[in-house]
């Protein structure tokens, strides 16, 4: 049977990049490193995700055990899979590298010839060529050489909301009915393996940035003008009229950027907006503004989803009013449990707001820009 390897035992890895592989007819081997998830997973041997939506139903994963990502017994896993897949948030990558790179060498050492394809399904862009990169900086040239013919690190743009909602038996893991996963098609090593669910394309940039522009700027939006007013969850906030206001002209005015980037169809761009709206009012779905918020300053920096449509509806001389609020409002998000959000709300307690546009957007000091993101901040505070 063919196997694949999820880094990331989590709500995402369980409930969609674990399940669309065992689906697929993989034998899953989640690689994590909380010992009460892998003995969870090592007892039950299977899952259920319940896609909580409109259409209820209930899929019933099996075929799955678990390893601990540090040990070598990951490694050992490694030189006889098909496939590894990573869900493990962006600035986790680096711990995941050495052990992928340690299982290389050994597939290497092993002759297995066949083609290995290893995929970072991230919430960031070309999270994969990062996680190339930093597996590349833990392999010996003679390795890397073998990898450039053995090895596929096809980028990824991955779309679904897993919310942490609580089950009542604790692997199984609740989903919304939507996903999207796109793979991009000329960096698999050998034949693209047939994956229901994944689906290879030539033109990846644009469907990672339609989904960052689009789902993660929305999400983000609503989250931190929630925050704002009072909500707990983004259903509360995407109901309250003002908010889906700003979230819709935020997401329609990076959409106008994408078009004109990118020659995706107007209308057939604004019904996409208009899914992922109705998305965000699935009544099933509790997600936490919190959540969605959390590590403000990796959202506001530079190539993310705030500063980077803003800057693209700019270049093209578009409006961009609605994402400067975005960006205002992901400034004053005050969650004292986050460090990234003590950490900006202290700067802009100490260093002034100014500074700490700088510091976090990478926009340069007298970009008439800043002075409109201070404008926004202001103008927030009165919702």
């Amino acid at each position: 049977m063919k196997k694949a390897i999820q880094f990331g035992a989590g709500n995402i890895g369980r409930g969609f990049i674990g399940a669309v592989l065992s689906q697929s007819g993989y034998e899953v081997v989640f690689a994590d490193v909380v010992e009460d998830l892998i003995k969870q997973i090592n007892a039950r041997k299977g899952y259920t995700v319940h896609v909580t939506d409109v259409n209820k139903r209930d899929v019933e994963i099996s075929n799955i055990r678990a390893v601990n990502s540090g040990s070598d017994d990951v490694v050992k896993e490694i030189t006889d899979a098909e496939i590894i897949t990573t869900a493990v948030g962006l600035r986790i990558l680096k711990f995941v590298a050495p052990a992928i790179a340690k299982g290389l060498k050994a597939r290497k050492e092993a002759g297995n010839e066949a083609p290995l394809q290893v995929i970072a399904c991230e919430n960031g862009l070309r999270a994969t060529s990062q996680l190339k990169e930093l597996v590349l900086s833990h392999i010996d040239a003679e390795t890397a050489e073998w990898a450039k013919t053995h090895v596929g690190f096809p980028d990824a743009a991955v779309d679904r909301i897993v919310p942490p909602v609580h089950c009542e038996v604790p692997l199984d893991v609740a989903v919304e009915e939507y996903f999207e996963w796109d793979v991009e098609r000329a960096s698999f090593v050998g034949a693209v393996p047939e994956i229901e669910g994944m689906t290879p394309v030539d033109n990846l940039e644009a469907y990672i940035e339609r989904k960052l522009f689009t789902l993660n700027t929305g999400h983000a939006t609503a989250a931190y003008l929630g925050k704002l007013k009072g909500y707990q969850t983004i259903g509360e906030s995407i109901a309250d009229p003002e908010i889906y206001a700003i979230v819709k002209g935020a997401m329609q005015q990076s959409g106008d950027g994408l078009i004109k980037k990118f020659g995706f169809d107007h209308d057939k761009h604004y019904a996409y907006i208009e899914k992922i709206l109705k998305r965000f009012q699935n009544p099933y779905l509790k997600d936490d503004v919190n959540r969605v918020g959390r590590e403000p300053g990796r959202k506001l920096a530079a190539n993310d989803r705030l500063i980077l449509p803003m800057e693209t509806a700019k270049g093209f001389g578009l409006p961009y009013d609605k994402l400067l609020l975005s960006i205002a409002g992901a400034l004053h998000f005050n969650n004292p449990e986050d460090p990234q959000s003590v950490e900006i709300q202290n700067s802009i307690k100490n260093a002034g707001l100014e500074t700490t546009i700088l510091k976090y957007t990478g926009l340069k000091a007298g970009d008439p820009v800043v002075k409109e993101i201070e404008e926004a901040y202001k103008q927030v505070e009165s919702l």
